[in-house]
Parts: C-alpha cells; structure tokens; sequence
C-alpha cells in the first residue's frame, strides 16, 4: 500500500425506495417527502456518536456512489446545459473517488436508526460519515453559481390522476417498481424534451404524451399556462399479442404485465 492510498470503513448504509439511478432526484430539495433511513452498524459505540444529533434540522451525510465502477473527467449535466462540463463543476457521480454528499432533513432517531427526508442518496449506498448542518457556516445564498442556474422556477408540477396513482401503487407494492419517483424525475423540468429521454408525442391538440420506462409506459399531458404534468394513465408496453407469447419473455415481467392488465381491465 502506497503512502498515498486512503481507506474508508462504512459506518452504516441507506435503506431508501431509490434503487435504480434513473428513479432518483437530482438534487435532495426535490426528494421532499420521501423518507429514508440510515442503518448505522452495530458494536462500533455509534450510540453514543449520536448523542445530541437529534437537535438539528439537517445534517451532511458523506457516501458512496456504490454503483459507479469509472469516472469521467467530463459529463453532460442533465438540466442545466447542452455541453460538456468537468466534473469537479458538477454534482455529478461520476467522480474518480465515488464519494458522494448530501444536505438532508434530519426527522428522527430510534437507536442505531436514523430517518432523514429530502435524500437524494439510492438504496444500498455506504454512509462514510454523518456532519450537523450549520447554517452560519454553511450556507452562503449570496455566492455564485458559475454556470449553473437555479432552474427552480421552471419546474412542472406533477399530478396523479386517481386511476394512474391506484396503478403506481399497484406496481410498487407488486414487484417494487418505483413508477411515481421516476416520472417526478423525468418530467419535473422539460416534460415534452425527447432528445434526453424516451418520450413520444400522441397528440399536438391536447398535449398528450407518453413516457417509457423498462417496458411500462406512462401517459400524461401538459398544461403549459399553469406549469403543470398530469399523469393519466399507466399501461405495459406489450401488444396483446406480445402479452399471450409467454414463452418469449427477455425481461421476464410478462407474467406481472398480465396480472396487471387483468386488475385495471383495458
């Protein structure tokens, strides 16, 4: 081991409903609402490492990209602009030591438990570190932002229709398949952008469109004047003769599409 070399023992890991890098906000001040928890590891006295933690709003929690294997000197930011950008001016992932951090809510402790909301961290990650927020020291509003603008102005509400909220949960409690992070996230900004993603247009009239993912499609349409997505209706991507085809099934999910179309009976 060289005199350079820096090893890191997890202290705990992050049980959230993110698990796949697609279905997670881009920044955590658009993950409010959703609860996560960090589990730190027994036997290593981290209780009483958490004495008087409970009395902060939000506190850093240093991480691990776990699910990145390289890094890129350059990325394409996904909001901001068109063009390459190096990574060090970024928030990106794709970082040459996979650490990550975050700014989060602090909710609660129960023991070696520790509840946080407005994470942006996926499940499964290593915690390296937890640090209490200090507004005084850090947060400076006034700083610049070089080429990033803030954007926040510009984003869509998302709305459920009944019917298409009643199929997210469907999903969700059937096969854990996060529909509702994952259209929050593709279409809170650019909801009509199919350069980046995998949106088609039905209907120029009434501004409907539709949003693939895996091999579910989401339809929705959007009210420009007021800013706002409305998420119709969820449907399987397989034609009906796809669906009766069971033998061929390369994502093996046609079994779970059928269940699903007989319980919203299209």
């Amino acid at each position: 081991m060289s005199g350079t070399d820096i090893i890191f023992k997890p202290i705990g890991v992050v049980n959230s409903d993110f698990k796949l890098r697609y279905e997670t906000p881009r920044q955590g001040i658009l993950a409010e609402g959703c609860e996560s928890v960090i589990k730190l590891y027994p036997k290593n006295n981290f209780e009483q490492a958490l004495k008087e933690l409970i009395g902060f709003d939000r506190i850093w929690v240093l991480y691990q990209f776990h699910l990145n294997n390289n890094w890129k000197p350059q990325v394409n930011p996904p909001r901001h602009t068109r063009k390459k950008i190096g990574v060090f001016a970024t928030r990106a992932p794709y970082r040459p030591n996979q650490i990550g951090m975050s700014c989060v809510k602090l909710e609660r402790i129960d023991g070696l438990k520790i509840y946080i909301s407005g994470s942006d961290i996926l499940d499964g990650s290593p915690v390296i570190d937890i640090k209490p927020y200090l507004p005084y020291s850090d947060s400076f509003p006034d700083s610049g932002t070089g080429w990033v603008k803030s954007g926040l102005e510009n984003i869509y509400e998302i709305i459920f229709e009944e019917k298409a909220g009643e199929q997210c949960l469907w999903l969700k409690e059937k096969a854990d398949i996060n529909l509702k992070n994952f259209a929050r996230l593709q279409l809170e900004f650019n909801p009509s952008d199919d350069s980046r993603k995998r949106i088609k247009i039905i209907d120029t009239d009434d501004n409907s469109y539709v949003l693939a993912y895996r091999t579910w499609r989401i339809f929705y349409s959007i009210i420009e004047r007021e800013r706002k997505v409305i998420i119709t209706n969820i449907n399987t991507g397989y034609t009906n003769d796809e669906l009766v085809n069971i033998k061929e099934d390369k994502y093996e999910d046609k079994k779970l599409a059928n269940l699903f179309v007989k319980r919203f009976a299209y």
